[in-house]
């Protein structure tokens, strides 16, 4: 019977977990196919933050810095960079009104992430005006 008690509430905390986009997320690349990082999305001071806890292509090397970044993340390491900023729940299951990095190019983007198929995977757009990509990330805690 305690048992029964402990996974009843246990399952609320779960599917909150679930549907946020706080967690360890494997991206894809554009094409699809193509594992590129893991990043760990955290809350920190009332908004979302994203930081690449480990590359996973091994084109890029481990000790790769973000030269091209305009920002106070110049030259630091990729991994462990900042790349996702101020994000906030917008409701319906939408998180937006922050940036993401892409340390490739140095440029920010404004982006929206949405957890989808259950929390299992979440859809990161990058947005620069009316256009937009869209990334799907796995979930891998």
């Amino acid at each position: 019977m305690k048992a029964l008690i402990a996974t009843a509430l246990l399952l609320p905390g779960l599917a909150f977990a679930q549907a946020t986009p706080m967690g360890l997320w494997k991206t894809i690349d554009d094409d699809g196919k193509t594992a590129k990082s893991l990043v760990r999305i955290t809350e920190q001071g009332g908004a979302l933050v994203g930081s690449i806890d480990k590359l996973l292509d091994p084109k890029d090397p481990g000790d790769a810095k973000c030269d091209k970044c305009k920002d106070d993340r110049k030259d630091q390491p990729v991994v462990g960079l900042q790349i996702i900023r101020g994000v906030k729940a917008e409701g319906d299951g939408i998180w937006g009104g922050g940036e993401i990095l892409d340390p490739n190019n140095g440029k920010t983007y404004r982006t929206r992430l949405k957890p989808v198929d259950g929390g299992k995977k979440l859809e990161m757009r990058g947005y620069i005006g009316p256009f937009y990509r869209t990334q799907t990330w796995i979930r891998v805690e």
